[in-house]
């Protein structure tokens, strides 16, 4: 083993335990938060002292679901890291696994701040239509067709999730083949995930809560270009 593979396998080695600590950790970053007055999950309580979220505001709904459709994002990326050797596709999935692992536990910190659940009986999305009371669904930019009735299905809970199957297929894949379904697959997680973002950042009521919605837009618009770039450079393309 070449000394550069050496540090690449304890770069991803140490990454692992970050994320994995992060995934994991929601209790301690409560614990954290509530011991900072300066942290994120401090702000966002001190912005809703007035009024507590409800267990069906958009701001409750936006972290239960955001927070699940991330977690699939972070094992995605784990999966191509282990089916290929091209650094340019490692290197994009730590940054994907390591910045959503760290804003699910900033969501799974607010809703236990607000001691409010984690999981609902209610459909995933539920709380984008409820915000579209007296608006079309063309009105509501980048909303179309978000929380009126997908169905869930062999584990893809939600617009933009991969199925088992396909979350199968990656495992089985290996080099260029797996390259490729990993971009197609987080391509789609993206755009589902620019769309509710967009969703919390029109409806949402906690501000740091709206900042963080807004991150996510951009950053996956940005992440979105460099899939589309690297498709190409395999002979491929996002699916229609």
């Amino acid at each position: 083993m070449t000394a550069g593979r050496r540090i690449r396998r304890v770069e991803w080695v140490a990454g692992s335990a970050v994320v994995l600590a992060l995934l994991f950790a929601g209790a301690a970053t409560v614990a954290s938060a509530r011991g900072d007055a300066g942290g994120a999950q401090r702000v966002a309580t001190a912005e809703s002292t007035a009024r507590t979220p409800a267990v069906d505001s958009a701001d409750a709904g936006f972290a239960r679901d955001m927070a699940v459709h991330h977690q699939q994002a972070v094992e995605m990326s784990f999966i191509v890291r282990d089916r290929t050797q091209d650094e340019e596709v490692r290197r994009l999935a730590y940054d994907i696994a390591n910045t959503q692992a760290n804003q699910r536990g900033m969501l799974l910190g607010w809703l236990d701040l607000w001691e409010l659940p984690k999981t609902t009986a209610g459909q995933p999305m539920d709380w984008m239509a409820a915000g579209h009371e007296g608006h079309s669904m063309q009105d509501m930019d980048g909303m179309e067709g978000m929380g009126t009735g997908y169905r869930a299905h062999d584990g893809s809970l939600m617009p933009g999730m991969a199925t088992r199957t396909e979350l199968d297929r990656l495992r089985a894949a290996s080099g260029k083949a797996a390259e490729v379904q990993y971009l197609r697959l987080m391509t789609e997680h993206h755009k589902g995930g620019v769309d509710m973002a967009r969703g919390c950042a029109r409806l949402c009521t906690v501000k740091a809560e709206k900042r963080l919605a807004g991150g996510m837009v951009e950053a996956q618009r940005s992440e979105l270009d460099e899939m589309a770039g690297m498709l190409a450079a395999r002979g491929s393309a996002p699916r229609s």
